[in-house]
């Protein structure tokens, strides 16, 4: 079976989430997207745990059952956590069980001061040693949007081995973040034999935020088991695809300033000891980073599944209408579309082109024929991408012009496209 999964978001026990982000709203949200596994997030915070504890349990799978009757959400939870070690780097735990977070947060709490008030706890710990904790409760790890040029892997360290140490052998995967895809991350070789996770790191459980990366598993069945061959790629179980922004949309891609977002070259920002004219912090781009890292050629592993490049359906929507992601006209459009489909998941990479073409979802002809072709675009790559930077997110167009003063930053991206790959359909997953 094939399941699509969202394995890092946070509850509203974390810091600076939303007080939606609770189990009955992630369920009926994460429905509605198309993710039938989600990660429960902050699964060492004692309160959120409680809840977790209250769901139906089978084999490290937790079931939500809504009320009333004709109610089902077919969301399931497994554990999960991201917790900070003592170099700022944050790690993704996925973990098997209620007993083992219990025993995770035994070990974890005397170096801890905020494991009781904040659902990604901070610990006094190093890499190596949260990694051999993790291993002792069986729990699978791996480094968090390891690009970003905050709390991350690469941020900090020049390699696994500094970060992990002899715990190197232990990591399992490597989340690539929203600035990175496969392309940036093959281009490093002592990640080529892990598998890349493409998730959310959701702090709310809107449509733009929720599952606006996941992955797509190749499983026997839903459970913890099942999850970790696939993860670990063993007995034919694996990823067949990750789903995820082009990596120009994310907020650090390029090189810029946190304070105006000028974009700068990496010689530029160096010249300028890495501040902007305005005096503020030029914070380094995952594309220059992955450039200073780089040690092959980026050629794909043969394990390493097609990286598909989307936006959540509520931005294509936004794009077509011109505008915003959250107005009621957007969400209208929005609801239509998943009352005739199912899912978004469905609308924007399972349905044919001709089915939707065929849906009469909405009865504003000019919107719906916006939506329509804005759809289509993006299924035939027909999108440009003013590159983000600085913490700002990139700016993506459908038109095929541009201006004459933004032609000079815009890049064109491939939707699915990857080098030594053909373009592949949307339909091909």
């Amino acid at each position: 079976m094939i399941i699509n999964a969202d394995l890092h978001i946070h509850s509203h026990y974390s810091a600076a989430t939303s007080p939606r982000m609770d189990l009955p709203t992630l369920a009926t949200e994460a429905s509605k997207k198309g993710i039938p596994l989600l990660g429960t997030g902050d699964c060492l915070h004692p309160r959120w745990l409680q809840g977790i504890r209250e769901l139906e349990e089978s084999a490290g799978i937790f079931y939500f059952h809504p009320e009333g009757k004709g109610k089902n959400t077919n969301t399931n939870f497994v554990l999960t956590v991201e917790v900070e070690d003592t170099r700022r780097v944050h790690h993704l735990l996925i973990v098997p069980s209620i007993s083992k977070a219990e025993e995770l947060y035994e070990s974890f709490r005397a170096y801890s001061r905020d494991i009781d008030s904040d659902g990604r706890p901070s610990l006094r710990l190093s890499g190596a040693e949260i990694a051999e904790r993790a291993r002792d409760a069986e729990a699978l790890i791996g480094p968090c949007h390891a690009f970003t040029p905050w709390t991350a892997l690469y941020a900090y360290h020049n390699s696994l081995k500094e970060c992990y140490g002899d715990m190197v052998g232990y990591v399992s995967f490597v989340e690539l973040g929203l600035s990175a895809d496969s392309s940036y991350a093959d281009r490093i070789g002592e990640l080529r034999n892990l598998t890349f996770l493409t998730n959310s790191d959701a702090h709310s459980p809107y449509p733009i935020r929720l599952a606006r990366e996941f992955n797509r598993f190749q499983v026997e069945d839903v459970s913890f088991d099942e999850l970790k061959a696939a993860i670990k790629r063993e007995r034919g179980r694996k990823p067949v695809l990750n789903v995820g922004f082009p990596p120009q949309e994310g907020k650090y891609n390029e090189s810029a300033c946190i304070r105006c977002y000028k974009h700068y070259s990496l010689n530029e920002a160096i010249t300028r000891r890495w501040r902007c004219g305005c005096g503020g912090l030029i914070k380094k781009g995952v594309r220059d980073r992955v450039n200073e890292l780089a040690d092959c050629d980026g050629a794909h592993p043969k394990h390493r599944p097609p990286y598909l490049h989307l936006i959540p359906l509520a931005e294509v929507i936004g794009l077509a209408v011109h505008k915003s992601p959250g107005s009621k006209a957007v969400q209208k459009l929005w609801e239509a579309l998943l009352a005739e489909f199912g899912s978004e998941v469905t609308v924007l990479i399972d349905a044919s082109m001709d089915s939707i073409k065929g849906a009469h979802f909405d009865s504003n002809s000019d919107d719906r024929i916006r939506v329509l072709g804005a759809i289509r675009a993006f299924r035939e790559s027909k999108i440009r991408i003013l590159p983000g930077g600085g913490g700002k997110y990139g700016v993506i167009e459908l038109k095929t012009g541009a201006s004459e003063e933004s032609q000079e930053r815009v890049q064109e991206t491939m939707v699915g496209h990857e080098p030594g790959r053909e373009q592949l359909s949307l339909l091909d997953f």
